[in-house]
This record gives structure tokens, sequence and C-alpha cells, in this order.
């Protein structure tokens, strides 16, 4: 039998009961305090000189002592970090678990069960994130589920501190992009906005079966795919839908804090009604999206030669609803990304054309938008909170086809609190989006419409939907 290793003359390792690309987690026994811990084994790089190998252990060290100011009820607790046999020895709380990547090795999860997990999941990341805590890596093997029914999550800051997930000065790729938000994975600092995709991409793992970006066998391929946002819309997501939508926004800025997202997710599994679309603004005209695209081509390109394919995403088809124009500027939709998007009413509901009431300040023009999908998710960011605005975005040609007044466009929106627009692609001045309709009374919609859009005074009139 292997003789029980011992640490800092205190800690008896009894037994391993993990391990991945950055080290083993071994069973022990804490003889000062008589209890079972657990201890991450933290592995230095190899090959790459004794200077990098100190610099990642000073990183596991730093990263450790910072995880250990969050105490959560569901965040498993950092005790201490130790520096022994040449290497970063990580002391935690022990929790009689599986990961939750091994729990789907048996298949998909029930959108109930999710939102039980995410809610434990959320609470203790909003805390970490009001302490200025950034995970940097969840993905479902750091998700830790407790015989009790417990859900926590472990290794805050370890894959920064280990420089997992990075492009190597060699050009190899340390661990897996699958669950990286779009502009990590384009090699900029990870951020709690960065957190949040990456709880997204796990939630949608564990209702899908499957990741985001899907598979590839060529990691430099994943990466792309990931630095781009493209991703594959969600089938089984059920209620879950449109915050997931939002969770995987391209952009960053788009997405809701962990905090916002909690608050949705208990009102889901209470059955209440949902805020968190209605209540957010028009989307601000955003360049990070592009920037961040063209960022991600030269991220890769210092790797190899990518040959570049954005897949069509599977959409639902279109019933076909009353269209958006431009009205506040919002983000130009690159095809992987989704727009925020807006319920829109189906052509049998859109009435006659008639003179809308009398412009107010809330229902002046907005600025024009600054391409058709632009102003598509504008509009749509309209409804149901300014309907002025977004009946004046409709052409009058638009008006007469639906035989569409104003009183019926309005009776029309009040059974629902929004829209959601996704998948946005554009052909000259067509639109084609996903449209996910957020109903007044609860559950959602969702169709893939197609629009043309027009130009008059210099912003983009929704004037036809086929």
């Amino acid at each position: 039998m292997e003789e029980i290793r011992r640490l800092a003359d205190r800690f008896d390792l009894i037994e391993p009961v993990g391990g991945g690309s950055m080290g083993t987690v071994w069973r022990a026994r804490d003889d000062n305090l008589e209890r079972t811990v657990a201890i991450k084994e933290l592995l230095l790089p190899h090959g790459q000189g004794e200077q990098k190998a100190d610099e990642a252990k000073n990183r596991a060290l730093r990263e450790a002592r910072i995880a250990a100011r969050l105490v959560h009820p569901h965040a498993i607790t950092v005790f201490g970090v130790i520096d022994e046999q040449d290497r970063p020895w990580i002391i935690m709380e022990y929790l009689p678990s599986t990961s939750l990547a091994d729990k789907l090795r048996d298949g998909p999860m029930e959108v109930d069960d999710v939102i039980r997990l995410a809610i434990q999941l959320c609470s203790a990341l909003a805390a970490a994130h009001r302490a200025g805590i950034v995970h940097r890596d969840i993905k479902p093997g750091n998700v830790l589920l407790g015989e009790d029914g417990t859900v926590k999550i472990t290794d805050f800051g370890i894959s920064r501190a280990m420089g997992d997930v990075q492009l190597t000065a060699t050009g190899e790729i340390s661990g897996t992009p699958a669950f990286l938000a779009p502009e990590v994975a384009r090699g900029e600092d990870a951020t709690s906005a960065s957190d949040v995709f990456s709880l997204g991409a796990t939630l949608y793992t564990a209702l899908e079966g499957g990741t985001p970006y899907g598979t590839a066998e060529n990691p430099i391929a994943l990466l792309y795919r990931a630095s781009s946002g493209e991703i594959t819309p969600p089938v089984r997501s059920g209620i879950l839908t449109p915050l997931l939508t939002r969770l995987l926004d391209v952009r960053p800025d788009s997405r809701p804090t962990m905090a916002e997202t909690e608050r949705e997710l208990r009102a889901l599994a209470a059955g209440e009604p949902t805020t968190l679309v209605a209540e957010e603004p028009p989307p601000r005209a955003r360049k990070g999206a592009l920037i961040g695209v063209i960022a991600g081509f030269l991220v890769l390109a210092a790797v190899a030669a990518v040959v570049v394919v954005l897949a069509n995403r599977g959409d639902n088809p279109s019933a076909g609803a009353p269209p958006a124009s431009s009205a506040a500027p919002t983000p130009t939709p690159t095809p992987s990304s989704s727009a925020e998007p807006q319920p829109q009413q189906p052509p049998s509901s859109a009435p006659s054309s008639s003179t809308p009431p009398p412009s107010t300040s809330s229902s002046a023009p907005p600025p024009p938008a600054q391409t058709p999908g632009q102003a598509l998710a504008a509009y749509y960011a309209l409804i149901p909170g300014n309907l002025q605005a977004g009946f004046a975005t409709l052409t009058d040609n638009f008006k007469r086809a639906k035989n569409q007044s104003f009183e019926r466009y309005s009776n029309f929106w009040k059974d629902y609190r929004g829209v959601t627009v996704s998948n946005v692609s554009e052909s000259g001045t067509t639109v084609t989006a996903t449209l996910t309709y957020l109903k007044a009374s609860g559950g959602t919609t969702t169709e893939r419409a197609t629009f043309v859009m027009v130009q008059q005074d210099g912003r983009y009139l929704i004037d036809s939907q086929r």
C-alpha cells in the first residue's frame, strides 16, 4: 500500500478525488483541526524555464489568497495555501460531491432542475463580484453537486493563475475554450461580464447536452468560434431561453449582471413575471463587437491560418409579425451575435393605417441606426415601453399593407412585455432575425421573420414583412 504523504507536518493526503490539466485534488486530513479537507496540488508548467514556473507559482499563491476572501454557502471555501515540494497546494473545504460535468455524462437536465442549480451558483458568483473577485473559469467541471443537494462553485481564479486557456509562446493552446466568453477568447482580460457568459455556457450545456460552440477536433477552429461568439441556438431551454440568450450575448455590456441574473432566475422559479428584459433600456450603439472580431483574427493569426466559415444558426420558422425600425442606436449585429429583441405583431393583428396620437417628447424620432439590422433591433427595444416611437418607425406602405392603426397596434402589444432579437442577418436592406416574444401572462413564443427596410430622412424604417 502506498505510503500517505504528509504536508506541512499537518495534512495527510488520503486519496485523489479529482483532477485535470491544472493538478490533482486530494481528500486529506487536517490533524490540527481534526477535520477532512480538500487539497489541490497545482501542476506548474513544464519546459518553459524556472522563471515561468516561479511566475505561475506566485500567481497561484496570490489568486488563492484572493479567493479566500469569499465565504459563501454556495462557494467552496479556501482555508489557505502553502508552498511545499516546490509547488502550491490550496487547502479547501471538502464537499462529498460529484461534478456537474460527471452528472451530464448521463444526459442533459430538465429546465426546472437547471434553474434551481443556477440560483445557487448565481448567489455565490454575485457575492464574488461584489467583493471584486472574478472566477474566470466557470464550467461544469468546477460546479460541485453535494450529496444533500447543495451546489457549490470551486476553483476561483485558478485558471488565470496557471495560465489555462491561453495561447502559449509556442503557439499551443492550454485548456479548452468551450466555455470562454468571446472577449476572453480574443485575449482580453476576464471581467465579471465574462463570468456571466461562462455561466450561460455552463447552463446551456446542462440543458442542451453540448456546449454553445459545438465541437471541433481542431482547437484553433473552436477558439475562433469562441472569439466570434458564434453559438448554436438552444432548443431545449424552454422558459430559460430569453435569459440564456442574454447571458450569451457577444457584447459584454449587453449581458445582465450576475445579481440581475439571480433575480431573474428566482422569478422564473417562483412562476412570477420576469423583469430583466423589460427593464433594459434601448440598446446603445457599440463598436466593441466589430473590434472584437477583428482582434480575434489577430490572435488566431499568431497561431495558425484559419479558414473561416460562419455557420448559419438554426431558427424557428417565422409566423410574421410587425417589424421594427430604427429608433435608438443599437449595436451592429454580427452573424454570431444576438441582438436584443422586442416583441413584434403578427400580420394578422396588424391593422389599418391611421394617424398616431400627437407627437410628444417620448415619441420623437430617435437618432438613426447605422445599419438595417441595428434599426430592427432598435425598433423592438422600444416595445412595449414607447409605442408611439415604435409606430413611427413603420412606413405608410407597411401600415396600409397591414391595415394598421395606432389603436390596434397598441392593443396588440398589451399582451406582451418585451421581445428579444437574435440571429440577425442582413442582405442589403433585407433583415432576417429570430424574435422571441415575452408574454405578459408568462411564457414565450419564437419565430423567424424577414423584413425589408427603407431609408427616409436619414433613418431606416420598416417597409414590409415577408
